[in-house]
C-alpha cells in the first residue's frame, strides 16, 4: 500500500513539473507584453514590471506600418478558415469514394496518397512555386490555399469515419428508396460523420493557421503575408533597419494570434474528441 501510494506521489510530481515546463513560456510571454524593450532585458523575465507598458505595446501594434496587423490577422482567417473547409469537402469526398465504391486500383491509389505523408513539405515547396508560377497564381490568396486542400491524413481518418459511422446496408436502403448518390451522400452520410469533419477541419485549420513556410515561398507582397510571416519580417527588419527593435511588441501579437486556436480547441473541443476515439475503434 505504500509503495503505491509513494509511486502514485511521483506521478503527480512528474506531472506537475512537467505543467510547469509547458506553461512557462506561455507565462513569459504574458509578463513581456506588458513591458518595453528596456524592461524586458533589464527585470526578472517571468514577473511583471512597473510602470505597465502593455496599452502602449497594444497601440503600437495595431498602427505600425499603418495598421497592417489587422491585415496579417484577416489573411491568416481567410488562408486557415478556406483551407480547413475545403479539406474537410475533398477528404469526405474521397474518403466516402474509397470506403463505398470498388475500383480499379483502389487499393494502389489509397496506399500512394498515404505514401505522400513522409514527403517533407521543403520537398513539395519548389514545384509548388513553379506550379503556382506558370498558372500565374502567385502572390494571390490561391497560392497558399490551394496546396493547403490535399490533406493526405484527412483523407485516412474520413475513410475510418465512413467506415464506422456509415454502414453500407443504410446506403442500400436508401437506394431502395430510390434516393439519389447526391442526396444519400449530403443528407445521409455527412450527418454521421460530423464528429470526423470537425477533426479533419480542425486539424487543417491548425496547420494552415501556423504555416510559415508555403507563405513565404508563394508570396512576397506584405499586404498578402499571414500573421506567422508578417511578425517574423517584423522581427527580422526592425532592428536591422535603424528603427528601434519592438521585441515585446511582437511578443504581444504572437500571443494575440494564438487566441483564435485556443477558441477553436475550446468550442469544438467536444466534437473532435469525440471524433478521434470513433475512428480509434475503428483503426
Amino acid at each position: 500500500m505504500l509503495r503505491r501510494e509513494s509511486f502514485s506521489a511521483v506521478q503527480w510530481l512528474l506531472l506537475a513539473v512537467f505543467t510547469v515546463y509547458c506553461l512557462l513560456p506561455l507565462w513569459w510571454v504574458i509578463t513581456t507584453m506588458f513591458k518595453d524593450n528596456g524592461q524586458l532585458f533589464s527585470t526578472f523575465g517571468l514577473w511583471f514590471s512597473s510602470p505597465s507598458h502593455f496599452s502602449e505595446n497594444l497601440n503600437a501594434l495595431f498602427t505600425r506600418d499603418d495598421g497592417i496587423f489587422t491585415r496579417w490577422l484577416l489573411n491568416s482567417v481567410i488562408y486557415a478558415g478556406a483551407t480547413a473547409l475545403g479539406s474537410m469537402m475533398v477528404s469526405a469526398m474521397a474518403g466516402y469514394a474509397f470506403s463505398k465504391f470498388d475500383f480499379a486500383g483502389k487499393r494502389a491509389i489509397f496506399t500512394t496518397i498515404l505514401a505522400t505523408i513522409m514527403v517533407p513539405s521543403t520537398a513539395l515547396a519548389l514545384p509548388i512555386f513553379l506550379l503556382m508560377q506558370k498558372t500565374g497564381l502567385l502572390n494571390t490568396y490561391w497560392a497558399v490555399i490551394l496546396p493547403g486542400l490535399v490533406n493526405p491524413f484527412g483523407l485516412y481518418l474520413m475513410r475510418l469515419f465512413w467506415d464506422a459511422g456509415f454502414p453500407k446496408e443504410l446506403m442500400e436502403a436508401a437506394r431502395i428508396d430510390g434516393a439519389r448518390e447526391g442526396t444519400i451522400f449530403w443528407n445521409l452520410g455527412m450527418p454521421l460523420v460530423r464528429g470526423g469533419l470537425v477533426t479533419v477541419g480542425l486539424f487543417a485549420f491548425v496547420g494552415a493557421w501556423n504555416n510559415f513556410f508555403l507563405p513565404l515561398v508563394v508570396v512576397n507582397r506584405s499586404e498578402l503575408f499571414p500573421l506567422t510571416l508578417g511578425l517574423s519580417v517584423w522581427n527580422q527588419t526592425s532592428a536591422s533597419s535603424g528603427r528601434e527593435p519592438i521585441y515585446t511588441v511582437i511578443v504581444l501579437g504572437s500571443l494575440i494570434s494564438i487566441l483564435p486556436l485556443v477558441i477553436a480547441f475550446l468550442s469544438l473541443g467536444r466534437y473532435w474528441q469525440g471524433g478521434l476515439a470513433s475512428g480509434a475503434v475503428k483503426g
